[in-house]
């Protein structure tokens, strides 16, 4: 696997098209919005340029790794020589299942089609191609140049060949791959999103405030942030979505969205996205002050 093609510019998949191309490997980053794609390399430049001010490369470094990056707004065309694919689109079905087929239509055969989806179904999606075997899922963790973790997700009909290639295709990335089956948020966010859930049900019944919650968590539980604060950062439209995809996935109430997830994001609070969640969040201030709503 030498050529690489990632669709979707968003934070995930430009953070996904840096690391490749940061690794030696040629990088087709797709997206239907050519905006996108511009923001995003100006995104990975400014991500190279923080590891230049830390020492860790340099300038010929950051050159070779935007040369070894090129987009395009074709997704056909983005992955007619691809040796892997890697989608990172919106956390949509649909969309996904849409994206699949094209991928499947116009990738070489022995191409391998990942998914970093959070927690929609990798044999779901794998349905949708005439490939299910080469199929697997490649949830990278947020942001993707710094966390070490990828969580590999073995669809129902995924080989062993297509695992043991991303497995090691992983660890050529610097990352600690963790092999994982397909159900309902596979493990990262079966075990995270109810714990989020929780501390948001233990806000709305008044058991604490967002500081102390967030604070007990921290200094209790040794967390490098609280769950409310994590929320907003992951964005509450993802968390009120992987917690439906629990709920619905494996039919148990506990699993249920707490009511005010579900209003928050219906009053269009998403989190650091937004502006507003539980905090609110101003561009290029780490302060964090807790939204009207909850002081």
């Amino acid at each position: 696997m030498q050529q690489v093609s990632v669709i979707g510019a968003g934070t995930m998949g430009n953070g996904i098209a840096h690391v490749f191309a940061q690794s030696g490997y040629d990088v087709t980053l797709v997206d239907v919005q050519a905006p996108a794609l511009e923001r995003a390399m100006q995104t990975i430049g400014r991500n190279l340029d923080r590891l230049i001010v830390k020492e860790k490369i340099s300038e010929a470094d950051k050159a070779a790794t935007l040369g070894r990056i090129q987009t395009s707004t074709d997704l056909a065309v983005g992955v007619s020589n691809a040796d892997l694919i890697v989608e990172a689109a919106t956390e949509k079905l649909s969309l996904k299942l849409s994206i699949f087929k094209t991928m499947d239509e116009a990738s070489p055969p022995h191409c391998v089609l990942a998914t970093n989806t959070s927690s929609i179904s990798i044999t779901q999606i794998a349905a949708a191609t005439n490939r299910p075997d080469q199929v697997i899922g490649m949830h990278f963790m947020n942001p993707v140049p710094v966390m070490k973790l990828v969580e590999v997700i073995r669809g129902y009909a995924t080989s062993d060949a297509t695992c043991s290639k991303v497995m090691d295709l992983s660890q050529s990335l610097g990352k600690i791959p963790v092999e994982v089956n397909d159900y309902p948020g596979f493990v990262a966010n079966r075990i995270l999103m109810p714990m989020i859930n929780e501390a948001i049900i233990t806000l709305q019944e008044g058991v604490a405030t967002v500081e102390a919650i967030d604070t007990v968590m921290k200094l209790g539980m040794a967390h490098p942030m609280g769950p409310l604060q994590l929320a907003d950062f992951i964005g509450l439209d993802v968390c009120l979505s992987i917690m439906n995809v629990l709920h619905n996935g494996l039919g148990n109430p506990k699993y249920a969205p707490c009511p005010l997830l579900v209003n928050m994001v219906n009053a269009g609070h998403l989190g650091a996205k937004s502006g507003q969640g539980f905090y609110i969040h101003t561009p290029g201030s780490k302060d964090l002050v807790v939204a009207p709503f909850f002081q």
